[in-house]
């Protein structure tokens, strides 16, 4: 008892490791936007450095205005990205989802309705 701090549970190692904490939905949301812009950033700065041959990457990319103005900070999505991701992705598509699924909810609530149930004996 002296070795374990007051209130803290010992695990057998019979159980194995405690499984990992499962973020929110919010938590999962932030850390997404974290990390990208960490990466965009590493990125970005990547593309600045000196060893980064930019006429070879310009030349097999589609937009090389689009990747400058990127690297001179500009966002990498542009309005109309985002507004094709909110509506595919967005709340819109929730509540159209929701609806597909309350359809198809109805749609089996009938079909069990129809089932004839006679046995032949």
């Amino acid at each position: 008892n002296w070795c374990f701090p007051p209130g803290r549970k010992v695990q057998s190692s019979k159980l194995g490791p405690a499984p990992p904490r499962l973020l929110s939905e919010e938590e999962y949301r932030l850390q997404g936007e974290v990390e990208t812009q960490k990466a965009l950033a590493e990125l970005r700065s990547v593309c600045q450095s000196p060893e980064f041959s930019a006429w070879t990457t310009v030349s097999r990319i589609q937009s090389p205005k689009r990747f400058a103005d990127f690297v001179a900070g500009a966002s990498h999505v542009t309005p109309n990205e985002v507004s094709a991701h909110e509506r595919e992705f967005g709340l819109e598509s929730l509540c159209i989802d929701e609806q597909l699924f309350e359809e198809d909810d109805d749609d089996d609530d009938e079909e069990e309705e129809n089932v004839n149930y006679s046995f032949a004996g």
